[in-house]
């Protein structure tokens, strides 16, 4: 079976020699990426419905400007344009969508899913010229290590949200207690999931372990370089689980707060 890059090249869109089901994983990304797009795009632009007592949805976190008692400064800034939709989400989704955007293994994904660039392994493309990401907009995709940068500091903060979901407020005297509900734990799984696909990131990997002939003369950095290693090699999994929950986490809250799914308090 001949799968020389000439042999690929001279074939057109679609043309393969393979004869297993090699359209099924493109497919499956197609629909799941598209999926997400569309949900956290709605949510982004609904602007409510966005907390439920002490929980935050990741989308909105951290809520810089807003309605809701997570807010940092208060309500809506006055220089907002009147004419332009207004969201929390707005101000700080570009973020984590600029991590997943340009993460090394979504780019793998979406560039077989959506741009058949290839489809699959030895699979005729619809294009015959290759420009890499030398030139724009493509050349984008460079920053992705200062998005992992802003996505860790993310990550504080949504365990700061965590922490924050185990305090109740009762609405009859206002008292604030310790407790335990099923939103906690989503939001703590939440941030297990981002933690996990965040920490497994190739660019933190050649942070932690790269510029060094010998990374054993540094045994932090050898330790860390292992610890991310490990969660590199689960990179994919993790892309996938915590883009699942992140989403869940917000139709959770938001569900909640809708009256639609009731809160079960475990204590």
């Amino acid at each position: 079976m001949d799968y020389t890059n000439a042999s690929v090249k001279n074939r057109t869109f679609g043309q393969t020699m393979r004869s297993d089901a090699w359209w099924v994983q493109p497919l499956l990304v197609f629909a799941g990426l598209s999926t997400f797009i569309i949900y956290s795009t709605w949510a982004a632009f609904q602007g409510n419905h966005y907390t439920f007592g002490p929980y935050l949805s990741p989308f909105y976190s951290p809520e810089l400007f807003g309605s809701s008692g997570h807010s940092w400064f208060g309500p809506k800034p006055p220089i907002w344009p009147s004419i332009l939709p207004w969201s929390p989400a707005f101000l700080i989704l570009w973020a984590p969508a600029g991590f997943r955007l340009t993460c090394y293994y979504y780019r793998g994904a979406y560039y077989k899913a959506f741009w058949a660039d290839p489809p699959a392994c030895a699979v005729g493309e619809p294009r015959k010229s290759f420009w890499g990401e030398n030139s724009f907009p493509l050349i984008m995709q460079n920053i992705h290590r200062y998005f992992l940068y802003i996505a860790l500091i993310f990550i504080i903060f949504l365990a700061h949200d965590a922490w924050k979901a185990l305090w109740f407020e009762d609405p009859a005297t206002g008292e604030v207690s310790f407790g335990l509900g099923v939103g906690t734990l989503i939001l703590a799984v939440n941030v297990i999931l981002l933690g996990g696909y965040t920490l497994g990131c190739h660019s933190l990997r050649h942070l932690v372990g790269g510029m060094m002939d010998q990374i054993s003369r540094s045994p932090a950095r050898k330790h860390a370089y292992t610890c991310v290693s490990c969660l590199n090699k689960r990179h994919m999994i993790f892309a996938w689980l915590s883009l699942f929950w992140v989403g869940f986490t917000d139709a959770y809250v938001r569900l909640c707060s809708m009256g639609v799914w009731t809160d079960w308090r475990i204590f």
